[in-house]
C-alpha cells in the first residue's frame, strides 16, 4: 500500500485492477501474473467422500446441502490452501525478480517501478473450482471459498514480500504507509480475518524488516492465458455452458467440459440433450429433465443476481490492496438498473466498480447450419431469405453490418480484441 505522503491515485488502467501512483517523473508499471486456480481442487476417490466431492455418486452430491456448515467445510476440505500458500510465495518471488532485471523503455517506468515495486497478482478458473467441487455459484459454500482463497493469496504474498524484505530490504516508500504503521487490507475494510493463518505473527514480522512490494494483488482479465490453460477467465461465473469455437480448422461447438462429466455419470449425456443446449443459447435451466441441483451448478452469468457478483467482489476485496477487473452481466440494461449497480458497488467499497457491462445483441446467432422453423424445416439463409421477401438490399446489408459490429459474447472467450489480453 502507498504512503499517503505520495498523493492521490486519481484513475486506474483500462482493465481497472490496478491501482498505482503516477507523476510526472514516475510511470506506473503493470506486474502481473494469474494463479490457475482449479489445480488446487483435490481428487477424492470415487464414492469415498460422502457428499459433495467430485467423486461422490450422483444421487449423493444431488442431494448434499451446500448451504450449511458441513457444505461449508466439505468445499474448503476439498481445496489445498497450503499448496496455494506456497505457489503464490513462488510468484511473488518471480514478480519482484522481474522488476529487478526487466529493461525499461522509460526513465519514469523504471523510477516508479523500483521505487515501488507494485506487484498484481491474479486467478483464473474460480467458476471451474465451483463446478468441480459442484457448488453453485451464489451458494454459501462458494461464497465461503471465495474470501479463503483471497485471504490465503493476500497471506502469502505479504509472507514472502516480508521475507524478501528481510534479505534485500523494503521498498523506498515503505516508511509512511500504512502496512509500517500495522495497517492491512482488510483492516483499511473494517475486516477481521480468519483463524486460518496467524496474522499476528505476520504483522510482527512485518514491522520488523517491511516489505519489499508496495502493492500485491491485483486480479485482472485473463481471457489468454485461460483460454490457453482450458480455464475459465479470472472469477467470473461461465457465460455460456456451450459456444463456438473458431480456428483456422473451422469451426465447432465446446461444451462446459464440467457439465458434460456431469451428464455422463447421469447417464444423460446424448445427441437430444445437446441440441437441447444449443438450442437454449448455452443454458440448461429450461431442461427440466435434468437434476434441478445440476442446473443450479451450470446456471451462466446471465441467469444470477448481479448483486451476488458485487457481494462477492466486495468479499475478496479486503484482501486486495490494489483493485479488481469486475464484469457484470445483465442483457437488456436500463438506466435504473445501471444507477443501482454503480452505488451498490461504491457503497460496498470496491475502488473501481466495473470494468465491462456485459450486453446480449439484439440479434440471435444462427444455431447449426441454418435456421430451423417451428416444424423443425431449414430455412435458407438470411440473405436468401431477405431477396425472396424482396427486403432492399441496402436494408439486409444494414442488417448484416449491425450483427457483425455486435460483440461476440457468445462465442469463444477471448476473442473479441478490446478484451484479449
Amino acid at each position: 500500500m502507498h504512503s499517503e505522503k505520495l498523493g492521490t491515485i486519481r484513475g486506474s488502467n483500462l482493465c481497472t485492477e490496478i491501482m498505482e501512483y503516477t507523476s510526472p517523473d514516475e510511470v506506473a508499471v503493470c506486474n502481473l501474473a494469474s494463479i490457475a486456480l482449479p489445480r488446487f481442487v483435490r481428487e477424492v476417490a470415487s464414492g469415498s467422500d460422502g457428499g459433495g466431492g467430485e467423486g461422490s455418486s450422483s444421487a449423493q452430491w444431488l442431494e448434499a446441502d451446500v448451504d450449511g456448515d458441513e457444505g461449508v467445510a466439505e468445499a474448503a476440505a476439498r481445496f489445498d490452501f497450503d499448496s496455494l500458500r506456497s505457489v503464490a510465495r513462488l510468484v511473488a518471488r518471480s514478480l519482484d525478480r522481474v522488476i529487478s532485471v526487466t529493461h525499461y523503455p522509460l526513465p519514469e517506468a523504471r523510477n516508479s517501478n523500483l521505487r515501488h515495486r507494485p506487484v498484481g497478482i491474479g486467478v483464473q478458473g474460480l467458476a471451474d473450482v465451483f463446478a468441480r467441487l459442484r457448488l453453485p455459484f451464489d451458494s454459501e459454500a462458494a461464497q465461503s471459498l471465495n474470501r479463503a482463497i483471497f485471504e490465503t493469496l493476500y497471506y502469502a504474498a505479504l509472507e514472502e514480500s516480508c521475507e524478501l524484505a528481510r534479505e534485500l530490504g523494503p521498498h523506498e516508500s515503505f516508511p509512511g504507509s500504512p502496512a509500517s504503521r500495522g495497517l492491512l487490507q482488510f483492516d483499511l475494510w473494517g475486516v477481521t480475518p480468519s483463524e486460518r493463518w496467524d496474522w499476528a505473527a505476520l504483522k510482527a514480522k512485518i514491522a520488523q524488516h517491511g516489505l519489499r512490494n508496495s502493492l500485491l494483488l491485483a486480479p485482472m482479465p485473463t481471457a489468454s492465458t485461460a483460454q490457453i490453460l482450458g480455464n475459465n477467465e479470472c472469477f467470473e461465473p461461465y457465460t455460456s455452458n456451450l459456444y463456438a469455437r473458431r480456428t483456422l480448422a473451422g469451426e465447432f461447438f465446446v461444451l462446459n467440459p464440467h457439465l458434460q462429466r456431469e451428464l455422463h455419470a447421469l447417464g444423460l449425456w446424448n445427441r437430444e440433450t445437446r441440441d437441447a443446449i444449443i438450442g437454449a443459447g448455452g443454458s440448461v435451466q429450461t431442461l427440466t429433465h435434468l437434476p434441478e441441483r445440476l442446473r443450479a451448478v451450470f446456471r451462466t452469468a446471465w441467469e444470477m443476481k448481479q448483486r451476488h457478483l458485487i457481494d462477492m467482489a466486495a468479499d475478496r476485496g479486503a484482501y486486495i490492496d490494489q483493485s479488481q477487473s469486475l464484469n457484470l452481466f445483465v442483457k437488456e440494461p436500463t438506466f435504473t438498473q445501471l444507477s443501482s449497480m454503480h452505488f451498490y458497488s461504491w457503497k460496498k467499497g470496491l475502488k473501481t466498480g466495473l470494468y465491462y457491462l456485459r450486453t446480449q445483441p439484439a440479434t440471435e446467432a444462427i444455431k447449426g447450419l441454418g435456421v430451423a422453423s417451428k416444424q423443425g424445416a431449414k430455412q435458407p439463409p438470411p440473405q436468401q431469405q431477405a431477396q425472396q421477401h424482396g427486403a432492399p438490399p441496402d436494408e439486409e446489408e444494414q442488417s448484416l453490418e449491425a450483427r457483425t459490429a455486435s460483440c461476440a459474447l457468445n462465442s469463444a472467450p477471448g476473442e473479441c480484441e478490446m478484451c484479449s489480453g
